[in-house]
């Protein structure tokens, strides 16, 4: 639990997720006391296994906070021998500076975790810190405390700021040259990425014994008084995070959990905060205007031009309308990265990540 007090009940309570669905959730009324469990923690991690570490680490929760949230345990269990450690510092999308922030703030932790993630990986040959350009002033701090750690292996790459640089597959294509195959992961080439936030956290769990109950998440849009980044509990009412900020409801057109491109309208400001939650978007109509109409596909091709993963979207969206499972399988379906770079360019306006997202999870259910 992120904070101390007393389960008052155990009911469905609606999620950020893109289905608008509700889940089976705890609700937590707080004691205002935020009294804590003994926390045992320590630096000299050396003195554990990596099978220990990885089992700590479990139980404290962890997850991947950049994206898609996977199981951070999982990915420090690779079937193959990792000679590159890659930490994600990239934040391509607009509005979100959360993990810049994090950088500013926080770097000597960031490489700390760092030289933890690769005790637990074998000691992989190389660590690769990849920073967008457009971030001088957090590349400053990551670049002073590599410089403190003097460790030869870590490596700072700092590249031009383009969206979507900060998928997985991108990102390893970007800093090494090398591709992920087609439905493979980046451990099949000898690689794991974990973000950078995930880094912090694995170093707090392990160092001080603090599991994950927390993260930086940007709060920004004219429809807030003040827009900054804030350090926030998990389960914490998304309305009630605007609030702190002095959100007016009456100029927001809707409140949004991720950036403009890749985030979700939320239906409720009663959603939590979740491990994932890396921006709180609340903007106003001249801001982030409704989307028009969609029109029929004029077949301009685009959509296929944007695609950073080279896939038809085009013809994705046919066999989502006519869920054509075989089809969308050939096509990929399962490598887009859904970020929404082919709906933005769409002169026809039609939502097609919706119907992306919509056949993975019809599916995935089949597949169960």
């Amino acid at each position: 639990a992120s904070i101390s007090g007393i389960i008052r009940a155990i009911e469905a309570r609606p999620v950020p997720h893109a289905s608008g669905m509700s889940s089976p959730a705890m609700v937590i009324e707080s004691d205002g006391k935020d009294q804590w469990i003994e926390l045992t923690g320590s630096e000299t991690y050396r003195d554990a296994t990596p099978e220990e570490l990885v089992t700590k680490l479990n139980n404290a929760g962890l997850a991947g906070m950049g994206g898609a949230g996977f199981p951070t345990a999982v990915k420090l269990r690779p079937n193959t021998p990792i000679h590159t450690l890659i930490l994600n510092g990239t934040e391509c999308e607009p509005y979100i500076t959360a993990d810049h922030a994090l950088m500013r703030e926080r770097a000597e932790d960031i490489i700390q975790g760092a030289l933890l993630l690769a005790y637990i990986l074998g000691e992989p040959e190389q660590i690769l810190i990849g920073i967008e350009d457009n971030k001088p002033d957090a590349i400053e701090a990551i670049k002073k405390a590599t410089a403190a750690c003097a460790d030869p292996r870590i490596v700072i790459r700092v590249f031009a700021t383009k969206y979507p640089s900060g998928g997985e597959k991108q990102l390893i294509q970007i800093l090494t040259g090398k591709e992920v195959k087609s439905g493979g992961l980046p451990s099949d080439i000898g690689m794991v990425m974990q973000n950078v936030g995930t880094a912090v956290a694995a170093w707090d769990a392990i160092s001080k014994g603090i599991p994950l109950i927390s993260r930086v998440t940007t709060v920004v849009g004219e429809s807030l008084e003040t827009q900054r980044n804030l350090n926030v509990r998990l389960g914490t009412a998304v309305i009630d995070v605007l609030n702190s900020q002095g959100f007016d409801a009456n100029k927001a057109n809707r409140i949004v959990m991720g950036g403009p491109m890749m985030g979700i309208s939320l239906a409720s400001g009663a959603v939590p905060v979740i491990k994932t939650s890396n921006c709180l978007l609340a903007p106003t109509t001249e801001e982030l205007s409704p989307p028009p109409p969609a029109q029929a596909c004029i077949r301009c091709g685009h959509c296929a031009e944007a695609c950073p993963v080279s896939l038809l979207p085009q013809q994705l969206y046919w066999y989502a309308q006519a869920e054509d499972h075989e089809k969308l399988k050939d096509h990929n379906l399962f490598d887009c990265i859904e970020c929404g770079a082919c709906a933005y360019v769409c002169p026809s306006h039609i939502p097609l990540v919706q119907y992306y997202r919509a056949a993975k999870g019809e599916m995935r259910a089949m597949e169960q």
